[in-house]
């Protein structure tokens, strides 16, 4: 979807992985306890004109580690901010994290998330490739809205 968003709207993208903030960020208290590395990676995120933002469903909610990381952001850091929200689990079951625990989460930072969210499970997926054709259809629609709110610059991230 990073890539999808990036293209259309002609802009650079990046991916980043929660382990790609480093040893710093388990122990950190305040974005001033980061490493250069993880700041770094921070403001990127800040910077792009619209958030991919996903997490695994694990035990109920998003990770831990997932909810660290927005504790450490200001609450108007991502005011105003397209966001596509995206969630994987172990089955349907769980697909309702989207709009009853990550949409929450956003709506406290003022973001703007995108109208369609994205679930999809194990089975949607083959050697880490989307083969739901639901799946593509949501992906291609969340897209589709990210870019009529953004325009045709800006940078595009994704935070996992």
């Amino acid at each position: 979807m990073v890539g999808q968003v990036a293209k259309k709207i002609g802009a650079s993208s990046a991916t980043f992985d929660i382990q790609d903030l480093g040893p710093s960020f388990a122990q950190s208290k305040r974005l001033g306890d980061l490493d250069l590395s993880a700041r770094n990676i921070i403001e990127q995120l800040s910077n792009a004109a619209v958030l991919v933002v996903g997490s695994p469903k694990f035990k109920g909610s998003y990770t831990g580690l997932f909810k660290h990381f927005f504790d450490l952001l200001e609450p108007s850091s991502l005011k105003g901010k397209p966001i596509i929200l995206v969630a994987t689990g172990g089955g349907e079951r769980h697909s309702l994290v989207v709009e009853h625990q990550l949409r929450p989460l956003f709506g406290f930072f003022e973001a703007l998330t995108i109208p369609t969210g994205i679930y999809a499970s194990d089975r949607d997926f083959a050697d880490g490739v989307i083969v739901s054709e639901a799946i593509r259809n949501r992906t291609e629609q969340a897209v589709i809205e990210a870019c009529r709110l953004v325009g045709e610059t800006g940078n595009v991230s994704l935070a996992a």
